[in-house]
């Protein structure tokens, strides 16, 4: 029963997450003035001068396919489909934008997508071997009570 929850816990994330990726992916604005208002705050604020608009897009599309690749992942309960999979969708969203009004579609994008799936997927990983050894750990001291 626990299980049969946690992967409509997944299913309904996933959904809650597409929904508003595609949102952000395929509407026709562009997101200039709030990457360049985080740059200029970075640079300014922070003295962080290296940090440009490249560098603080690259980092948004990171974070934006983490938790694609950590919810494929305990989905699929398969690090390497979880980024897959998220690969596969992140190319498809760079082709979806190929089409749209003010929007470009880039190879560093579907890099950036990549990364954040991956990093999400062993995020996921890690949390699934820790629950593992967790229950094996349970299951051994209930072993030993019971003896």
């Amino acid at each position: 029963m626990a299980e049969r929850t946690g992967r409509s816990g997944v299913i309904g994330g996933l959904i809650v997450y597409g929904l508003a990726v595609g949102i952000v992916l395929l509407l026709p604005v562009t997101y200039s003035g709030i990457v360049d208002a985080i740059g200029g705050w970075l640079r300014t604020g922070l003295g962080l001068s290296f940090f440009g608009f490249g560098w603080v897009e690259f980092f948004a599309n990171v974070l934006m396919f983490l938790p694609l690749g950590f919810l494929l992942t305990l989905l699929l309960k398969r690090r390497r489909y979880g980024v897959g999979l998220a690969l596969l969708i992140s190319v498809g969203a760079e082709v979806a934008q190929i089409v749209i009004p003010s929007r470009q579609p880039s190879l560093r994008d579907i890099l950036a997508n990549a990364i954040g799936a991956a990093v999400g997927a062993l995020l996921a990983w890690l949390l699934v071997v820790r629950r593992q050894r967790r229950a094996a750990k349970d299951h051994t001291v209930s072993r030993e009570h019971a003896a």
